[in-house]
């Protein structure tokens, strides 16, 4: 007993001295300190944290972003705080340079220094190590060298958006790095460094101008899950694996590279010396046209004539054959209903502005001829096309060609010269817009790429006409997907066989898939991320809904109709959050979102009934199957509370979302 109560005290002797340290910190004057030289700063957000039992408590987060925070901060005044363990003090305009030293405050863990005007380099030398694990320096002026190998903990690493020009150096070193954002860092090297990383799972190097041979470089990291090299100028050859693991917007003007159709054959353009061997060796020679006689001249002529023969009537098959392919393709390939085209005529006056009309209104064009409004293709700068040229590829705008009847105005179904396959979107309600603000619009949405926002390819101003070029996408919109597909047997009074891209049996599965519907629900949840979170301001899109969520080939999901002005667009980022909950809804019970569907999941949510909810054709699989579905419900209830402040941001909905399934499926 005495020996237990020695033991008692001397844990007592031990444990009272260290919190009466802890309540009695220098923390609040190194922060009063550090933020001496920025404007916006206010130590009252820390001052709260003191109270009658604990006067100076430890701080052990600094979380600041989004305050309109300016100046220069004394980082290493922070180094005297002995817990600190997350920075946050994104989307604010703090300049100067982060010294080495402050990476090895021993305690901390997440650094996220996004969008400010932070210039210099990073790195750590002298065999110095930190003990971060999340950082973040995205969207700054970082110009100099970034060394990362005093980072050995580091498991996500985000530089982009700064003008690196060099591949940071040190990966070797990152044995537990998984998430490496290096896009858009006017880099020129190989991605030969990158291949060390082992454990990463998500890789996004996207435009930069990279170079090298791109399967050498990545075929050692066998674990990813997300892959972006787009933009890029990579070359060598991508297996048809990849390209379905990845999606076809991860190699989007990626380089020069073949394509292999199976993992073990591929397809190689022949080199050109390899061409002009074979013409060589078929090439006679003169002696051999000299020593040929009459006869046998008539008798080659006679051989020629029948192979002609055999090789025109092969190419009239080929050709019938394509043709029937052709139509039967492009029966297949769209679902909107097609009328015959009404070709009305232009009228061309020399005097007066020109104008034309289609089915549905009369475009008064408020230009002297159509050839006049140049097509600005930001991709490919070179083509020479005009508004004629677009008028010309939608058969004058007809309703053969019509898409849809956006919330904008039209869209329309349009084949450029080179096969170029676009959407043209008309835009109705930007009539009034002038011509520079126009222009500054178009080019400012065009810096928005993301995988999971649809690309703007160009644009055309014709006098008050203003329209916008789009990548198609064959798979149409996710209301069509989620309410228009088939769900039993084919009924030949309601579609034709001629009607889907795919069998019946595959929309069905995909259709009926969870997981197809999870990756949709957290691709779109990654393009508002990105929209919100990735740049110097957020960009709020005002009208999240499944007809502006488009498909593209493997059903990776494209966010239309984002930034647009003119638009009658209410609310922020948080009423984005709440359209996407009413989406991930949507796309679990199968019902159309609306306030009455939210209602009722939130109080099957509340009840814990939620099952009760879910998209019976989803119902296939195990209960743990049942369990992640219901558990994303449960992200819906949490994007559609009723006040605003207590939704989550979309970052936080993606991590939710990829939460939901295990760290192997998803990270």
């Amino acid at each position: 007993m005495e020996f237990f109560f020695f033991k008692l005290s001397l844990v007592l002797f031990l444990i009272i001295p260290f919190g009466a340290s802890q309540c009695n910190t220098k923390d609040q004057d190194s922060i009063t300190k550090a933020f001496s030289s920025v404007s916006g700063f206010n130590i009252s957000h820390f001052k709260s944290l003191s109270n009658k039992t604990c006067p100076s408590p430890p701080i052990t987060q600094i979380k600041l972003p989004s305050s309109n925070l300016s100046g220069i901060v004394s980082w290493v005044s922070l180094k005297t705080m002995e817990h600190l363990q997350i920075i946050d003090l994104s989307y604010n305009s703090l300049q100067g340079s982060v010294p080495g030293s402050f990476w090895l405050i021993p305690t901390l863990t997440e650094v996220n220094l996004a969008s400010n005007k932070l210039g210099g380099g990073i790195g750590l030398f002298d065999g110095n190590s930190s003990m971060i694990r999340v950082l973040n320096l995205s969207n700054n002026r970082l110009t100099n060298y970034i060394h990362v190998s005093g980072f050995p903990k580091v498991e996500v690493l985000d530089v982009s958006r700064n003008n690196l020009k060099f591949l940071p150096s040190g990966f070797e070193v990152l044995s537990k790095l998984e998430y490496l954002n290096i896009s858009s860092c006017n880099i020129s090297s190989s991605l030969r460094p990158v291949s060390s990383l082992k454990s990463l799972k998500s890789l996004d190097v996207s435009n930069n101008n990279l170079s090298g041979d791109l399967t050498s470089n990545l075929s050692s990291l066998v674990g990813l899950k997300f892959l972006n090299v787009s933009l890029n100028n990579f070359t060598g050859e991508v297996g048809g694996d990849e390209f379905k693991k990845f999606g076809k917007s991860a190699f989007i003007k990626a380089g020069i590279f073949n394509v292999s159709k199976t993992p073990g054959s591929s397809v190689r353009a022949p080199s050109r010396n390899a061409s002009v061997d074979h013409q060589i060796k078929e090439k006679p020679s003169v002696e051999n046209r000299k020593t040929k006689n009459p006869e046998s001249r008539r008798g080659v002529l006679v051989l020629v004539f029948a192979i002609l023969g055999a090789v025109l009537v092969a190419a009239m098959i080929v050709c019938g054959g394509c043709c029937m392919y052709k139509r039967r393709k492009a029966g297949k390939r769209k679902r909107w209903a097609i009328s015959n085209p009404t070709q009305l005529p232009i009228r061309f006056d020399k005097s007066g502005p020109f104008s034309f009309e289609t089915e549905s209104r009369t475009w008064v064009a408020d230009i002297k001829e159509p050839t006049s409004a140049p097509v600005v293709m930001f991709e490919k700068p070179l083509l020479n096309l005009t508004f004629m040229d677009l008028i010309a590829s939608t058969s004058h705008f007809g309703k053969e060609s019509q898409l849809v009847e956006g919330s904008s105005g039209p869209i329309y179904r349009a084949v450029l010269p080179g096969e170029i396959h676009i959407a043209v979107k008309v835009l109705e309600k930007a009539r009034d817009i002038d011509h520079e603000e126009a222009v500054a619009m178009f080019e400012e949405l065009s810096k928005l790429k993301h995988p999971n926002l649809l690309p703007l390819l160009g644009y055309c101003i014709a006098g008050k006409e203003k329209l916008m070029l789009y990548e198609f996408m064959e798979n149409g919109d996710l209301h069509r997907w989620l309410h228009e597909l088939p769900s039993g047997e084919l009924n030949e009074e309601d579609w034709s066989k001629d009607t889907w891209d795919y069998p019946i049996d595959e929309a069905n599965a995909s259709h009926r898939n969870w997981q197809t519907r999870h990756r949709i629900a957290l691709g779109i949840a990654r393009g508002l991320a990105y929209l919100h979170h990735g740049g110097s301001k957020p960009v709020v899109h005002g009208h999240i809904v499944t007809s502006n969520i488009l498909l593209d080939d493997d059903f990776e999901p494209r966010i239309a109709n984002f930034g647009l002005r003119g638009e009658d667009k209410i609310g922020g980022t948080k009423d984005d959050v709440y359209c996407f909950g009413m989406v991930l809804i949507e796309l679990l019970t199968g019902k159309l979102g609306s306030e009455e569907t939210v209602n009722w999941i939130r109080r099957l949510v509340k009840e814990r009934d939620s099952v009760k909810a879910l998209d019976p054709s989803l119902r296939l699989g195990d209960d743990s199957v049942i369990t992640k579905m219901v558990e994303s419900l449960r992200v819906g209830y949490f994007c559609t509370a009723e006040s605003p402040m207590k939704r989550p941001t979309m970052q936080q909905v993606v991590g939710l979302l990829k939460d939901i399934h295990s760290a192997s499926d998803f990270r």
